[in-house]
């Protein structure tokens, strides 16, 4: 098939009762789409990627810190980060965001 849909986004990765879940939507040679879900207050802690990431909120709120800063993403967010940038997530409320991975 010459593209790939996904009509539905949030339905893809419901939001568990005190945790995170991911869950990999599409991946090949150029790209991996992540989607996660987050309760309130769970959070991915510093890290970084090995290549450049475009975060994309699809909903709730989360605190972000990349770059030096921290600062709140809701679904009008949108983030690109360079490749081993350090960066952190944590969700104010329930909430879904899409892990874009540029490979190569």
């Amino acid at each position: 098939m010459p593209y790939t849909l996904i009509p539905d986004l949030p339905t893809r990765a419901e939001v568990p009762e005190n945790g995170t879940l991911s869950r990999v939507l599409h991946a090949d040679d150029r790209v991996r789409l992540v989607l996660f879900a987050f309760d309130a207050g769970q959070e991915l802690t510093e890290h970084t990627a090995g290549v450049p990431a475009l975060l994309q909120v699809v909903s709730g709120r989360f605190r972000v810190t990349a770059g030096g800063d921290s600062f709140e993403m809701g679904p009008e967010g949108w983030l690109h980060l360079d490749a081993h940038e350090p960066h952190s997530v944590l969700a104010l409320e329930p909430s879904r965001l899409l892990l874009t991975m540029l490979r190569g």
